[in-house]
């Protein structure tokens, strides 16, 4: 698969990336209930990979027999007053945000047979209009998105914001390097080279969605009739 192969949709694309921390999940909610379109958290649908992968008995490093897996699973967005994401048809479980989900998700989603899989899921769900998220959006599943975010911060300030979520336990510094360096080498995490970056670190949420709203409504004007 070409990294940069167009992919086929009908609707107003906004596409957010960057590393975990950094607020992606915050400003895509945000931006779909301002805008009025679909919110697709493409993280949780890696995670419900896993969470499965660790029901089912299946080691994070069988790369097709997780593939097999994800195709499986039955994704679809659907809800009020924001469609997003659902799982089997209904809203992700808590449990995917547990600590042991969170120590294999990285392995899990390493896979070419995963990421093919839920690559064409991604495409499915947003091609009529979406706010999506997750660590390719703007390079891979939606290379021709209206409009690309990406999101950065700083380690620690990551780390922080990791902690306030998801409570204590490892040490929450230590898991987001850990999770960085893993990432990185499934998918090193750039920005696409038409994407808008904006720093997160000293930034407070509201500041966030005041930029990128910015950023996405002469975007939304312009291609909506």
């Amino acid at each position: 698969m070409c990294r940069m192969e167009r992919a086929h949709k009908s609707g107003v694309v906004i596409a957010i990336d960057g590393p975990a921390g950094a607020g992606k999940s915050t400003l895509g909610r945000r931006l779909a209930e301002a805008l009025g379109l679909p919110y697709v958290n493409t993280g949780l649908m890696y995670r419900a990979v896993a969470h499965r992968a660790l029901q089912d008995g299946i080691h994070p490093d069988e790369g097709r027999a997780l593939g097999r897996l994800a195709d499986t699973l039955r994704f679809s967005v659907g809800g009020e007053p924001i469609p997003s994401l659902l799982i089997d048809g209904l809203d992700p479980d808590r449990s995917l945000g547990f600590p042991e989900v969170e120590a294999v998700v990285s392995r899990v989603a390493r896979h070419p047979e995963v990421r093919a899989v839920l690559r064409d899921v991604q495409r499915r769900l947003g091609a009529a209009g979406c706010v999506i998220e997750g660590r390719d959006i703007g390079t891979v599943v939606f290379p021709d998105a209206d409009l690309k975010i990406f999101l950065s911060a700083t380690p620690s300030v990551r780390a922080g914001r990791r902690q306030r979520e998801r409570g204590s336990g490892e040490t929450v510094a230590a898991a987001v390097a850990r999770r960085d360096a893993f990432d990185a080498r499934t998918n090193p995490l750039v920005p696409a080279p038409d994407a808008t970056v904006l720093d997160t670190t000293v930034l407070s949420k509201d500041e966030v969605f005041e930029r990128a709203l910015v950023l996405v409504r002469p975007v939304v004007e312009r291609e909506r009739p």
